[in-house]
């Protein structure tokens, strides 16, 4: 069947990835959809996704989540979308191309936007039952269902995506190897400092890396599936999966078939209007073309610069295309990895600014021209600055490249706002906007928000590292223009959490609903509230409790209704709909008749345990109906609840200190007990750790805790506002040579200063950074006392001391807070259905398939009790 070319001209693309959907868009954006029909031939069985967020699929997010194709705007401008039908062939005389159903189109104009493959390298038994690729979503879908027979998966690469795939395997429960052949990890985007930071991060993530090493052969059994790795150096690798991403080649074959020119390494030959060399009625963009620079670009920002591009020369716009920004910020891992510019340093005569702390992960370079022009950067473990510094590229910044690279709150440092940028900065690579495009959405098009700023000059809508800048932009130039800018917590209140405490502590208000109907904005009061100021106005409540004569008890009357999913039921909730328990270890030290209660109790009711890294125990794999009966069994047994479920202190690590470790010079383990004791239960705008190291190795890591301490042989260092998470911050040191009641006061002092005046949700790392004089000025409140306030933080911490109820014991006694712990209000004797596990290295696991299909557990499916 042949569709026959008519009156309108046709405009065929060929491929559906992210670069081919930006081309639909700019199509419609110049009108052309409305003047040519636009016939899509996609290979995939799903039109186009977020292939750069592709591991977020492992974190909980559907293939329908990851989708960029709104069928909505496909229909309204008549696009005829064939997913699952790709070209097979070009006839570039006849200007027609053949699908694989046989269906053939003739074209006006043929777009080719075939992206790139895996390249795999061609090692013997490459192609074995186990081995893998990580492009698509059917990629993922296949390893995942392999990984459920593995327990050890190899990743051949350390770029990208090898660290991503790598990430993935240690989340389906697998030990996780990367193999890369060069010295370091991404060798593309940092260079040996850069990649020392990184390599240690994810080392202590549990992550084997493999550097200066290749892969010689895939190893198989006698059934041709994956047993091991050889490896260039001699060793072998034992694995049973193995994933290939070793970088991706040019899909370029359909234009080599139909005799278009390609470059000699690949790559469909462009010109600067991204027409093919060979013939006029042909373009080529994204990771297919080779540009007119020589390059091929295998970053989303360009290949939409390619899109708009193309668009525009089938317009008969002026546009050309002749090289791009290759700067990227990503999270790896849980890790911010950013480049710009001349990261390597290749200019003539360029000089090095680097900040290097190896403990926390952190790697800052700029490079810096003789004349103090900033060429370029690598930031690894912090990237915060990323944009405004790629903004500021090229020029020379205004104040010296040493205060950029040192931490928020360093003797010396210093933050460089967005502010700082120059009209004609690029702010959003992806859509090449400037800063100036910005300001003029908000003064000319009265854009007052980030998400209104993004329809209007589609900043921020491709990889999402320009977003905290654009919030920075909006908020300045609305506040230079005379407008108020709304700060409120949430569209009930008016007033930061700053400011709501300060009212609930002045005035003694001690229910949510006074708080609403006195000081909510006017069209709140009398209303239920949102879900974002119940649960931060809950906490708030909580921590000041015995002050302004509220319960501490958080399920007491309307504090229950407030409360997240978690401290509603006084556990973590997992992914299947069961419930982990966490009980109390102070300082990690448990008596052996301990640890047999918690074993006998995970044995009776059939958990599955793991010791966590803050040297507890996690039981998990609790019905919300049993949570009362694990709690009745660790109470009488002497434990309490570990708060693992709320925004309160989790642990006070420890190491053994001098009772038993020779280079202990203090008692480090007696003190984690006494401060996790003195700080349990402890309600804050979000979770807070700590540790105790007994010398300066620091076995411990106290420097990577919201506050951790650090035996000296004259007393205790303490270092606050630290954090080993999703953004590693290394601890700054406050105080030092303390003794035990200097230590404990000034602790209490910082945990209610910070109480007091962190935004919701707002982690101390990043607090200690959003204040005003940083370290410094923290160091002035709690220490010095500058502003006289500490003997009433003294006093508040005191009465919660004084005051601490275990949640789990108040709970299990009192009948009426018993009722809610039933899966079904109307049938409290029924378990949920679907909440099942499966058999996995002696314990158990969730049954995902179960939940997803919402079925009566099978025969074969454990349902929670102690059936092993």
């Amino acid at each position: 069947m042949t569709a026959t070319l008519g009156a309108t001209p046709t405009i065929v693309l060929v491929g559906h990835g992210m670069v081919g959907q930006r081309f639909l868009e700019a199509l419609a954006e110049r009108g052309l959809t409305a003047t040519h029909r636009v016939v899509v031939l996609c290979e995939e069985p799903r039109p186009a996704y977020d292939r750069v967020g592709l591991t977020s699929y492992f974190s909980g997010k559907t293939p329908e989540d990851l989708s960029m194709t709104d069928m909505e705007f496909i229909e309204k401008h008549s696009i005829e979308l064939r997913v699952g039908d790709p070209a097979v062939s070009v006839d570039r005389e006849a200007k027609k191309v053949t699908a694989r159903s046989g269906e053939v189109f003739e074209y006006d104009t043929l777009v080719l936007a075939t992206g790139s493959f895996p390249f795999v390298p061609p090692v013997p038994n490459k192609d074995a039952t186990g081995c893998f690729v990580y492009r698509t979503i059917e990629d993922l879908l296949a390893i995942e269902e392999y990984a459920k027979t593995a327990t050890t998966g190899a990743v051949v690469g350390g770029g990208l995506l090898g660290l991503e795939a790598a990430g993935a395997l240690q989340g389906l429960g697998l030990t996780s190897h990367i193999v890369e052949f060069a010295p370091r990890l991404m060798p593309v985007q940092v260079d040996d400092g850069g990649g020392a930071a990184l390599l240690r991060t994810i080392e202590d993530m549990g992550l084997s890396v493999h550097t200066g090493v290749g892969t010689q052969e895939i190893v198989v059994d006698a059934d041709g599936a994956v047993t091991g790795m050889k490896l260039s150096d001699g060793s072998e690798l034992a694995t049973d999966l193995v994933v290939f991403s070793a970088g991706v080649r040019p899909r370029d074959q359909l234009a080599r078939d139909c005799g278009l020119t390609v470059g000699e390494r690949g790559g469909i030959t462009v010109d600067e209007q991204c027409r093919t060399v060979s013939d006029p009625h042909v373009f080529a963009i994204g990771e297919c073309a080779l540009a007119s620079d020589g390059r091929v670009y295998g970053l989303v920002a360009p290949g939409y610069e390619q899109a708009e591009t193309a668009a525009a020369t089938i317009a008969q716009d002026e546009a050309e295309f002749t090289g791009a920004d290759l700067s990227t910020k990503l999270k790896l891992l849980g890790v911010d990895v950013a480049s710009f510019g001349d990261a390597h340093g290749s200019t003539d005569d360029c000089l090095d600014v680097v900040y290097s702390d190896s403990r926390a992960g952190l790697y800052k370079k700029l490079v810096i021209g003789r004349d103090g022009t900033l060429l370029g950067g690598i930031l690894v473990g912090d990237a915060d600055a990323y944009g405004t510094l790629r903004a500021l590229t090229g020029s020379v910044p205004p104040i010296s490249p040493e205060s950029l690279v040192l931490p928020a709150g360093a003797s010396g440092g210093a933050q460089l706002g967005p502010s700082a940028l120059p009209d004609d900065a690029v702010v959003c690579s992806c859509h090449n906007v400037t800063k100036g495009t910005i300001r003029g959405a908000v003064t000319d098009h009265q854009c007052t928000t980030v998400p209104e700023v993004k329809k209007c000059t589609k900043a921020g809508t491709g990889c999402g590292s320009c977003v905290k800048v654009l919030g920075q932009l909006i908020t300045a130039e609305l506040e230079a223009s005379g407008v108020e800018v709304d700060k409120g917590l949430c569209g009930c209140f008016s007033q930061t959490r700053e400011e709501l405490y300060e009212i609930v502590l002045a005035l003694r208000i001690n229910t949510y609903q006074d708080l609403l109907d006195r000081y909510g904005r006017e069209d709140a009061r009398g209303g239920d509230g949102c879900e974002i100021c119940k649960p931060a106005v809950a906490s708030i409540i909580a921590s000041l409790a015995p002050t302004i004569g509220a319960s501490g008890y958080v399920l007491d009357g309307e504090q229950a209704a407030l409360q997240d999913s978690n401290d509603h039921f006084l556990a973590n909730l997992q992914k299947n709909g069961s419930y982990s328990v966490v009980p109390r270890i102070p300082g990690g030290e448990i008596t052996p008749e301990g640890l047999i209660v918690i074993g006998e109790i995970a044995r009776d009711f059939g958990l599955y345990t793991k010791i966590t890294g803050g040297q507890r125990i996690d039981m998990f794999g609790a019905r919300v109906e049993q949570l009362p009966l694990i709690w009745t069994r660790l109470v009488d047994a002497g434990f309490e609840s570990g708060h693992a479920y709320g925004k309160s202190l989790r642990t006070v690590k420890s190491c053994v200190g001098q009772t038993w470790c020779r280079y202990g010079v203090q008692d480090s383990v007696r003190m984690a007990i006494d401060l996790e004791l003195r700080y349990r239960g402890l309600r804050s705008p979000h979770k807070l750790k700590s540790a105790v190291s007994g010398c300066a190795r620091e076995c411990a890591e106290a420097q990577s805790k919201d506050f951790g301490v650090i035996a000296t042989s004259n007393g205790w260092n303490l270092y606050v506002a630290g954090n080993g998470g999703a953004t590693p911050r290394h601890a700054d040191l406050l105080a030092q040579d303390l003794t035990d009641a200097e230590l404990i006061r000034l602790i209490d002092r910082f945990l209610m200063f910070y109480i007091r005046t962190a935004d919701r949700l707002e982690r101390t790392s990043t607090w200690l950074e959003r204040i005003p004089g940083g370290l410094d000025h923290v160091r002035d409140v709690v220490v010095e006392d500058s502003l006289g306030i500490c003997e009433e933080l003294e006093t508040l911490m005191a009465a919660h001391v004084a005051n601490y109820r275990d949640e789990w014991s108040d709970t299990i006694n009192d009948p009426e807070k018993l009722a809610r712990f039933v899966s079904f209000v109307n049938a409290p004797d029924t378990p949920d259905p679907v909440v099942g596990f499966v058999p996995e290295r002696d314990q158990i696991k969730p049954d995902l398939p179960l939940l997803s299909i919402g079925l009566r557990p099978a025969d074969d499916v454990l349902e929670g009790t102690a059936q092993r």
